[in-house]
C-alpha cells in the first residue's frame, strides 16, 4: 500500500462531504462544473480499475469512497439544475 496514495486520496476526499452539503443546502449549480465532476468520477473509476488488475490493496477502498462522494455531488447538480430551470419558467 502506498502511503503517499493514501494521503493524496484522503486530502481529495475530505473536500467532498462540503461541497456535497453545500449542494443539497443551496439548491445551486453555481461555482459547479458537471464536465469537472465527470472527469473526477472517470479519474476515480481509472484509479479502481488500476487496483483491480495491477496493484490490489486497501487503497482501493478510498477510491471506491470518493467515487460514491463525487457520484452524490453530480446527482446533487442534476437536481440543482432541473430545480433551477423549474423556478426560472
Amino acid at each position: 500500500m502506498s502511503i503517499f496514495e493514501s494521503i493524496m486520496l484522503l486530502c481529495f476526499g475530505a473536500a467532498w462531504p462540503f461541497s456535497i452539503y453545500r449542494s443539497y443546502k443551496s439548491r445551486s449549480t453555481a461555482g459547479k462544473s458537471l464536465i469537472f465532476s465527470v472527469l473526477l468520477l472517470a479519474g476515480y473509476m481509472s484509479g479502481i480499475l488500476h487496483k483491480i488488475f495491477y496493484n490490489y490493496d486497501n487503497v482501493i477502498i478510498l477510491y471506491i469512497i470518493n467515487s460514491i462522494m463525487v457520484a452524490i455531488d453530480i446527482l446533487l447538480y442534476i437536481r440543482n439544475k432541473k430545480y433551477q430551470e423549474s423556478t426560472e419558467n
